[in-house]
């Protein structure tokens, strides 16, 4: 087992506390792997071949690496964002002469309980005024800034009986005392070197600031905040770089607001992805009919952690299919189309993992459980083409700190490597490897 892979992730997580860093880091590897940014709202004089990336929003990236001549996508997808909370623009509070706290709102469905009690920290983008010109400034506070205070058991004897929690109520991150000689738009300020009066709009969430850590026995496990979903971003990312010179064009996703139903511009239920597909095929002197019909012979894998077995409550996992961790890529499955896989995507990847050594396994929700969906279904709305959803089993999804196989990262890895660097051809529903 190569733990260098997990440290590269452990420390990518540390950089990346919300989707905007998250593309801003991503940027910068795939610059320094010799990419060249493209922007939408100007021409693009693709040169091929050509490695190229576009952002959208600052929070969604698609990376491009390009052949002389293509003739079909190899994509793959994952998404940038996690559930957290999101800091109101007027949420400062003066509690009962005091205290100063925050006023937040949850993002997806996180699970309460794990954000208190324990070091948390600011981090977002900020929109300054700079002359005529305003400016998108991320900010990210790298030191313990605030803390989701517990009420203690003897006030609330039922604490352990099962709680439901107000996010109104409970949820309220203590910032300071109320003496507080600095507002949190002049800690901003203070942060990013800019005047807090020239701060005029601003999108901050919670962070977890526990590090993440190697540990078990044999160090079979990895746990830290954010693994669903960056385990699979640093995964898929990973596997695009190792290929130099592609047969066809490979595409990799990484999309925001999957936790929120990828209702926006730049989430999977945008036009994001086929815009940018159909400007490289029109761009390249290939019309609209040439650009379905790759299309017709493209292929996606949706890449977002699913659930293992849990040790202390294994009766809500499915009888027959418990993926664990550390049991290698799981493919995900649902009757009513909630995931993506069916026999064709899911022989294909099979095949793939089995050239790169790489084991498999099959998760599917309890039948009479409601489990999460993901991207795959969401984006194919858009952009037709085959595909399956997978992900990395792991424990206590959409917690602050999640638990994954310390093997399992670089089973993706490998995956992803194999997958880009070959060449799928279709026969209607049967396809050649090569």
């Amino acid at each position: 087992m190569d733990q260098n892979w997990n440290k590269q992730l452990l420390s990518f997580i540390a950089d990346s506390p919300t989707a905007f860093h998250v593309v801003e880091n991503l940027g910068k590897i795939l610059e320094n792997a010799g990419y060249t940014r493209v922007y939408e709202e100007k021409d693009w004089n693709l040169k091929l071949p050509g490695k190229y990336y576009v952002v959208r929003n600052g929070s969604s990236l698609i990376a491009l690496n390009l052949p002389a001549e293509a003739n079909r996508f190899l994509m793959m997808a994952a998404h940038t964002d996690s559930p957290s909370f999101r800091i109101k623009e007027d949420g400062e509070e003066k509690v009962l002469g005091l205290y100063t706290r925050l006023g937040v709102e949850k993002y997806g469905g996180m699970i309460c309980s794990t954000w208190m009690d324990r070091p948390l920290s600011i981090a977002g983008r900020v929109m300054v005024r700079e002359g005529d010109k305003l400016s998108c400034r991320l900010v990210k506070f790298d030191r313990d800034l605030v803390l989701i205070p517990n009420l203690a058991i003897h006030m609330d004897r039922s604490a352990n009986d099962g709680k439901a929690f107000n996010v109104n109520v409970d949820m309220m991150p203590l910032l300071g005392s109320d003496k507080m000689e600095k507002t949190l738009n002049e800690l901003i300020g203070e942060e990013l070197g800019v005047d807090p009066e020239a701060i005029v709009s601003r999108e901050l969430n919670l962070y977890n600031r526990t590090p993440g850590v190697v540990w078990g026995a044999e160090n079979e496990f990895i746990s830290a905040p954010q693994l669903d979903d960056l385990m699979c971003v640093f995964g898929g990312i990973e596997g695009l770089l190792s290929v130099d010179q592609p047969r066809e064009a490979l595409i990799f996703c990484a999309l925001d607001n999957e936790e929120v139903g990828s209702t926006t511009r730049q989430g999977a239920d945008s036009s994001f992805l086929d815009d940018v597909l159909h400007r490289i095929w029109v761009g390249v002197g290939k019309g609209d009919a040439p650009y379905r019909a790759a299309l017709a012979r493209s292929f996606m894998i949706s890449a977002d952690n699913g659930h293992a077995v849990h040790p202390n409550r294994p009766e809500y996992a499915d009888r027959n299919e418990r993926p664990t961790m550390n049991g290698g890529i799981v493919l995900k499955y649902n009757a009513n189309q909630r995931y993506i896989t069916d026999a064709v995507s899911a022989a294909v990847f099979q095949e793939l993992c089995s050239r790169a050594g790489v084991p498999t396994q099959r998760y599917s929700n309890r039948p009479d459980l409601h489990g999460g969906a993901t991207m795959g279904n969401i984006s194919l709305s858009h952009v037709s083409v085959r595909a399956l959803d997978i992900g990395l089993a792991q424990l206590a999804m959409h917690s602050s700190y999640e638990t994954a196989g310390a093997r399992d990262l670089e089973y993706l890895i490998r995956a992803a490597q194999t997958y880009y660097a070959s060449d799928l051809r279709w026969q209607g529903e049967d396809v050649l490897i090569s």
